[in-house]
């Protein structure tokens, strides 16, 4: 059964404060794959992600270019969004393949589609905008759930509820 954990935020400074905790558990090889709609939050958490990794520079969805690179104190944080990609074929020519489980952290916004490709050493990340939960007109709370697909996940996803606690 895959180790999983589950938080709520309320804002998104929350969301940036989340992926903050998250940046700073984080070890050489990592792979995060984020799932949610657009304006879900995906982006916000990595911004917390980068910021917890010691990354100074602005973090934005790297739609257009697929991968940004940034550079945090210890290592890199590689971060991909492959939402204009609809074909495993198109992988080879995003870099991704160069970056798994290499010396930095791969962040992976729409990423779900590509699961196989990917492997299992990921940790899923679903981040789900809660509007339900919220009056009109004000920003819903989100649900940010993580699941753990190895041994390395689960370490991972321990790590994380342990530095949020």
């Amino acid at each position: 059964m895959a180790r999983e954990a589950s938080f709520k935020t309320a804002s998104q400074e929350e969301t940036i404060a989340l992926g903050r905790v998250l940046g700073g558990v984080l070890h050489e090889g990592d792979v995060l794959v984020l799932t949610g709609d657009l304006g879900a939050g995906k982006t916000q958490l990595t911004k917390g992600i980068a910021a917890g990794m010691g990354v100074t520079a602005d973090v934005t969805s790297p739609t257009f270019t697929i991968e940004m690179v940034y550079h945090g104190r210890e290592m890199d944080l590689d971060h991909f969004d492959l939402y204009r990609l609809d074909r495993a074929e198109q992988l080879e020519d995003t870099g991704l393949f160069d970056v798994l489980g290499a010396d930095g952290v791969c962040v992976i916004e729409w990423g779900e589609q590509f699961a196989d490709e990917i492997g299992d050493a990921r940790v899923d990340v679903f981040v789900t905008r809660l509007d339900a939960e919220a009056a009109p007109g004000e920003e819903p709370p989100r649900e940010v759930r993580f699941v753990a697909h190895d041994a390395r996940g689960e370490e991972l996803v321990d790590a994380l509820v342990a530095a949020a606690a």
